[in-house]
């Protein structure tokens, strides 16, 4: 059993594979947490719980028992207003204007199997006895608030997640202030703070900070989660490293505004939380009605960061992505987007697949410019209807010269937007996010649809599938290139209005849901100018998404080893483009663009017609290379071997299950002059077994390999890049 509960002590120990969860009933009824981290047989939860008394300043909420203040008591789910004056996890405004609250245990349950969420994006099992579920009902009598606390542990993944309903089982309407999906308190704050920052072009680069006295926080109020922080963060012991020491992952499956922070109190615990993101946020709860948080993937290693990374790998590749894609090898694509920008005619795309089939690219891929009037970013987005002045035969005879050539065919859509200069601005006005006699800001000279109303939702759902119905479309790639502004509702009364951006993110879900399931065996790539919504939400739906507009492959080493610390590879989309690169004008060799590229899922993003004969013969070789090895780098282990973040190189290895295969990449930045011997020390392999190792004589064992290291060749010039094959004999 994952999950049991003692009735003497009040206690739950949930455990899941090699991670113990322990929560305490206190005897007034408040949850309290005992704790987290490497899998116990035992414990004395007097022991890991110690309670102190505290000076006036640390209030009693019982004042029968000197030793309970809420201010001092570690907490699963904690408010603000009775005791404890840290940041709190929920906060409720009643009709009487106040915000004070008192939730205590009431009951629970535990569920074989997992839960789904109604209408939000989780993990799940495919059968019942892959985890099991904690539900704490937790009551506050008085006004008729009821709130259920959901822990799912899982069997064979160090994996707890946590998810939060409210329910308004009483008279009057309740107003939601804040809302977080989980919040755990630490006993000390002897730990550093990790999280992925950036900016577009610039996605997912670590950041690794000590704990300091007071509150550490990210988050987006961007109606996305963002170029500029992921939905991520970790507490990583002193001494942690890549193979060594404690870490604690904290991953939001929500596409939305998020708030993820740590809170170091006066004795020096630390408070975790996270959820949606409470600033312009509200939700009205009238009786009856109820209100379900996104969930949070908790993982706990004892080996390090790369282990914690691995754990997210291959629960989000297994039971995290869905669909025929899950488990299938990508194909390797060609998009048109940097070759031709929206300058383009059926003759020219048509070049493009007829080199794309000679060099053994399997998808073609048209991006934007296809449709409505669109000869720039000004105009036509919501008009999804074909540009007969650049496709006189429309989409249908396109693919049809696509399908001919023997490659699959796909094509770009940005369904949530729309431009002023549109028929469909033109006839709705009201459907996009817009307060009443406010200036309507624009990005990228388009407006953000209102996904909180049902009409407009149904408009993109239908406008699609009638494409979708009629040519024959292998992969979608779904952008969405600016964030909410006015971010109000023509359509919601004025006590919901800060209910919008919620809404706009189910009603995106509702989308996404109905469409990747009357369309199975369509690949969909999300993307977002890039990785402006690369998070777990979106995974649930999409298998893969497009990890950043910046394609320069010495950038590309920060951002894929950054995005590789939560999402495995088999969701990066990984480009070839051209160079001057278009996003830093940087030159570097086809070769190094190529083996970036290949630690994801593989394409170009360039003018294929313009290859001279060595080109030519180099991408042949790609090509055929990705095509032995992309089931072994989509669905292998990865281990990060060295960090383009603390030095001028970068190291990747990627081992199958059963450590019969590997692949290994290194690159180095600048050259060095005069640069000693280096050794590359490997991980993953079975020292145990003997291997090859490609361009070097002799074999090999694994313990070698992985401790003496393996010599890496002398590499003249900048921007170098070798690889190498490993394979069991």
């Amino acid at each position: 059993m994952s999950i049991k509960f003692d009735n003497n002590t009040k206690a739950f120990h949930l455990t899941a594979k090699n991670t113990s969860y322990i929560i305490k009933i206190t005897d007034e009824g408040y949850l309290s947490h005992v704790y987290f981290g490497r899998k116990l047989r035992t414990f004395n939860s007097d022991n890991l719980l110690p309670i102190r008394e505290r000076c006036s300043f640390s209030p009693n909420p019982n004042p029968n028992n000197k030793l309970l203040t809420l201010d001092a008591l570690p907490q699963e789910y904690p408010s603000y207003g009775t005791s404890d004056f840290r940041g709190p996890a929920y906060s409720i405004q009643l009709e009487n204007g106040t915000t004070i609250t008192d939730l205590r245990y009431e009951s629970h349950k535990i569920i074989n199997g997992k839960v789904e969420l109604e209408g939000l994006p989780a993990t799940y099992v495919e059968s019942d006895d892959e985890a099991q579920t904690l539900e704490i009902n937790l009551s506050d009598s008085l006004i008729g608030l009821k709130v259920i606390l959901s822990y799912t542990a899982y069997e064979n993944f160090d994996v707890i997640t946590r998810n939060t309903k409210f329910l308004n089982c009483g008279k009057e309407d309740l107003k939601l202030q804040r809302a977080l999906s989980m919040s755990i308190d630490f006993n000390n704050s002897n730990y550093d703070f990790l999280h992925l920052h950036g900016a577009w072009a610039r996605e997912r680069h670590m950041e690794r900070t000590p704990l300091l006295i007071g509150t550490q926080s990210i988050e987006s109020r961007r109606g996305s989660s963002s170029h500029n922080q992921n939905p991520f963060i970790a507490l990583l012991s002193k001494d942690a490293t890549e193979e060594h020491g404690d870490v604690y992952g904290f991953s939001l499956v929500y596409s939305g505004s998020f708030l993820a922070q740590a809170e170091v109190d006066q004795f020096e615990t630390t408070r975790i939380s996270m959820g949606i993101n409470p600033f312009d946020f509200s939700w009205l709860l009238k009786p009856k009605e109820s209100f379900q948080t996104p969930e949070v993937v908790m993982v706990y290693s004892s080996q390090g960061l790369g282990e914690m990374s691995r754990t997210y790998h291959r629960l989000y590749r297994k039971r995290l992505c869905r669909g025929v894609y899950r488990d299938k090898t990508r194909p390797i694509l060609v998009n048109n987007w940097e070759a031709t920008y929206f300058d383009f005619n059926a003759e020219k795309i048509e070049s493009i697949g007829k080199a794309a089939k000679e060099l053994g690219i399997e998808l073609f891929v048209l991006d934007d410019g296809w449709f409505g009037k669109r000869n720039g970013d000004e105009s036509s987005l919501g008009d999804w209807v074909v540009d007969k002045n650049k496709l006189p035969n429309g989409l249908e005879d396109l693919a049809n010269r696509i399908n001919n050539l023997d490659l699959q065919f796909g094509l770009w859509f940005e369904p949530e937007m729309v431009s002023p200069d549109s028929d469909l601005y033109r006839a709705h006005p009201d459907w996009c996010l817009h307060v009443p006699g406010r200036y309507r800001t624009q990005g990228r000279n388009q407006l953000v649809l209102d996904l909180s109303r049902e009409d407009v939702c149904d408009y993109i759902i239908d406008s699609l599938s009638k494409i979708l119905n009629s040519v024959n479309i292998s992969y979608i790639k779904w952008d969405m290139n600016r964030n909410m502004t006015e971010i109000a509702s023509a359509l919601l009364p004025p006590e919901r209005q800060r209910e919008t951006a919620h809404r706009y993110m189910l009603g995106l879900y509702k989308i996404y849901e109905k469409l990747t399931t009357a369309f199975p065996n369509i690949l969909f790539e999300g993307c977002s100018g890039g990785g402006g919504r690369f998070d777990a939400g979106i995974l649930y739906y999409m298998p893969q998404i497009w990890t950043s507009d910046d394609t320069d492959a010495v950038e590309r080493l920060k951002i894929q080893y950054g995005t590789s610390i939560v999402y495995p590879i088999s969701t990066m989309g990984a480009h070839v483009s051209a160079v001057p690169n278009h996003q830093v004008h940087r030159n570097t060799s086809l070769k190094m663009r190529g083996d970036v590229a290949m630690l994801g899922n593989f394409g170009y993003e360039l003018d294929l017609t313009n290859f001279n004969d060595e080109e030519i013969e180099t991408v042949k070789k790609q090509v055929e290379t990705y095509k032995e090895l992309r089931e072994l780098i989509q669905f292998g282990d990865m281990y990060r071997l060295l960090n383009p973040f603390e030095s001028n190189e970068a190291s990747f290895i990627v081992v199958s299950e059963d450590k019969i295969e590997a692949f290994v990449s290194f690159f180095r930045v600048l050259c060095i002059p005069n640069d000693p011997i280096r050794r590359l020390y490997l991980r993953g392999l079975d020292p145990e077994k003997n291997y090859s190792v490609e361009g070097f004589q002799g074999i090999f064992g694994g313990d070698e390999l992985m401790y003496g290291g393996l010599t890496i060749p002398d590499l003249q010039g900048d921007y170098q890049s070798i690889t190498w094959r490993i394979k069991s004999v």
